[in-house]
């Protein structure tokens, strides 16, 4: 191999490591902070705040006595209360004697403790919040009745006499519903190349010719999918898949289907210019609406309208609502997938660890700022459930013990804290190796 070759590759390898350096750095400050303010509003001093662990690269002390720092290893974060013997803030350091037991971890009564320790997760389900609202508010919503926006760029073989501005009256004879949000439309539209539009232009109904509805146009790219892994990217359109033309996106998903795994050949037009790439469907476990999971082949690419829909404002609160809505959304899946993992219903290749969600960061930074933000948001919602689970080292273990505290009207006993906190960590440490085995091994 040239060593020219190489470049790329390791190029590529310093972009997903530095896309999953960024997301990690910023979720963690978020949870840790979380931590440190209600520590802080709780009466609780903070001893260290540190992003990453091993050496501190760089470091400073506020007028609080709070050191905050940055280490070289950047795979997490602590917040070290003043007493703490150390980060996990599991037992007390006797080599030093505080001036005020309350202002401890271990001195400060249950219910600071307890606000302290959930604020972390808290904090991070906040922060999703915030940011599926942002980018509710910034996409805002279609019009209705459904008008054309901006149009994408499709091959010169496709007729479009569309212009930004129609609003849809009709297609093919069929009074026009908005398919991305009713459903069904695309099912009985005729799949042929064009297709006969009403639309209502400067206040006069008139009759035009474009696309289907929803061509073989590539809205988006799943990480770590087959599409992904072949280099197909979004803006694509799929012209020829095994040498047959293909002008709709149901034609894809049916030839997929049919494929059951066997290797495909696409042609791509891309930029005026065609791309091949091969791929082999794979099996998912993709979530219902209703619940549960369906395996099907998927080959990981979303399809879109081949125009951006007109869009109006929406409100501050109705957005915020819609990204509770969309945390619960992702919540609920998150533990149904466990669940089902666990039960051997589905594949654990669902599961993904270190590797994986490295991976998913640099597809999803690939994709552009917006894709990146929401997938920053997604992964602290996920990071925010993962630490409430009930295993000693995580938060939600804390919370186990703090709740055993007050039912029982005495903190466990420091012996069995450090059995449990040892089991918790061994646990912890071997789902990690798995999920990395399965990442590289088991489900590359």
């Amino acid at each position: 191999m040239n060593v020219t070759q190489l470049v790329p590759m390791f190029g590529n390898l310093a972009f997903v490591i530095l896309a999953f350096v960024v997301a990690l750095s910023v979720i963690v400050a978020i949870h840790e902070y979380g931590h440190y303010i209600v520590g802080r509003w709780c009466g609780i001093d903070a001893e260290v705040f540190s992003i990453g662990f091993g050496p501190v690269l760089w470091s400073r002390e506020d007028k609080r006595g709070t050191t905050w720092q940055l280490a070289a290893l950047p795979i997490g974060g602590y917040v070290k209360f003043v007493g703490d013997a150390n980060a996990a803030s599991v037992g007390a350091d006797e080599s030093v004697t505080p001036p005020d037991p309350r202002r401890t971890m271990l001195g400060a009564p249950l219910w600071a403790r307890t606000l302290t320790v959930a604020a972390g997760p808290a904090f991070n389900f906040i922060f999703a919040i915030a940011i599926f609202t942002g980018s509710i508010l910034y996409q805002g919503r279609g019009v209705e009745p459904m008008a054309v926006g901006e149009i994408k760029d499709l091959p010169s073989s496709y007729v479009n006499e569309l212009r930004p501005g129609d609003s849809f009256v009709a297609v093919s004879g069929i009074p026009f519903t908005d398919p991305q949000r009713e459903g069904g439309l695309l099912d009985i539209l005729p799949v042929t190349s064009n297709l006969d539009y009403t639309v209502l232009r400067d206040g006069t109904e008139i009759d035009v010719q474009g696309p289907f509805l929803m061509p073989p146009f590539v809205g988006g790219v799943s990480p770590r999918s087959a599409a992904d892994d072949a280099g197909i990217q979004v803006n694509d359109v799929i012209t020829e898949i095994d040498g047959e033309p293909v002008f709709a996106f149901p034609q894809v998903q049916e030839i997929v289907r049919a494929a059951d795994g066997a290797s495909l050949d696409l042609t791509l037009w891309r930029d005026g210019r065609d791309v091949s790439v091969t791929l082999s469907p794979r099996r998912v476990d993709y979530p219902r609406p209703e619940g549960g999971f369906e395996t099907m082949w998927l080959i990981g690419i979303n399809g879109q309208l081949f125009f951006d829909p007109q869009t109006e404002a929406i409100g501050p609160w109705e957005a915020m609502t819609t990204g509770v809505r969309q945390l619960w959304m992702m919540s609920t899946t998150s533990l149904s997938a466990l669940q089902h993992i666990m039960f051997g219903k589905i594949s654990t290749c669902n599961l993904s660890g270190p590797v994986g969600i490295a991976e998913t960061s640099g597809s999803m930074a690939k994709q552009g700022a917006q894709s990146f933000i929401w997938f920053i948001g997604a992964l602290s919602a996920a990071v925010g459930l993962i630490n409430l689970f009930p295993i000693p080292v995580l938060d939600g273990g804390h919370l186990v013990f703090y709740a055993y505290e007050a039912i029982a009207r005495r903190k466990p006993s420091e012996r069995a804290v450090q059995v449990f906190m040892f089991v918790g960590l061994a646990l912890i440490l071997s789902m990690m190796s798995f999920t990395i085995l399965n990442d590289t091994v088991l489900c590359p």
